[in-house]
């Protein structure tokens, strides 16, 4: 499979309750201390707990990088009387106008919808110009499933993968949304 670069500017992305914002490094304290709750890591595939020094940076700066892979965006309510990173959403592309969606929330904010707002909001702007946007959830997670099927992704079946923070495969459901 070929992996598609993105080389253009990532847009700001307006909701109801916050803006879908690239990353900058003023944003590495607040994204490191919610990564590094074990709720937040062991509910995705790449954030280590206990997070390692640096890490925090480094995906700053692939989420920055002119040729990257991945676009992310921070929810930043500050504009709305919030926290200026409330979560984190991204897309990672992968081919034929196909991305993998990806996402967290910062434990304080669980239950209030801001991760079906984010969902919302990015695939209606559709930065990327996609026509499929892929998800997969921990199959302990159902409240993550829940935000993918009220934001109509459609259920596609079980498989597993590799968590870093639980150091182990884990059951996952995929889901797919065709945009276009």
């Amino acid at each position: 499979m070929k992996i598609e670069t993105i080389a253009e500017a990532q847009p700001v992305i307006a909701a109801e309750r916050f803006v879908l914002r690239p990353p900058r490094k003023s944003d590495m304290g607040l994204i490191a201390m919610y990564t590094a709750d074990r709720r937040v890591a062991e509910a995705t595939r790449s954030i280590p707990h206990p997070l390692p020094p640096g890490a925090t940076e480094a995906f700053i700066a692939r989420a920055t990088a002119p040729n990257r892979v991945e676009d992310a965006w921070v929810l930043d309510g500050s504009a709305h009387g919030s926290s200026e990173v409330l979560g984190v959403i991204a897309l990672k592309a992968m081919d034929r106008g196909q991305s993998e969606i990806g996402y967290w929330v910062a434990p304080a904010f669980w239950q209030t919808g801001l991760a079906s707002e984010a969902l919302r909001a990015l695939m209606a702007a559709n930065p990327q110009g996609l026509r499929t946007v892929f998800a997969e959830v921990f199959q302990d997670n159902p409240v993550s499933a829940r935000v993918l099927t009220n934001c109509g992704f459609e259920y596609l079946g079980d498989a597993e993968t590799f968590c870093v923070a639980r150091n182990a495969r884990v059951p996952t459901w995929t889901y797919l949304k065709k945009l276009g």
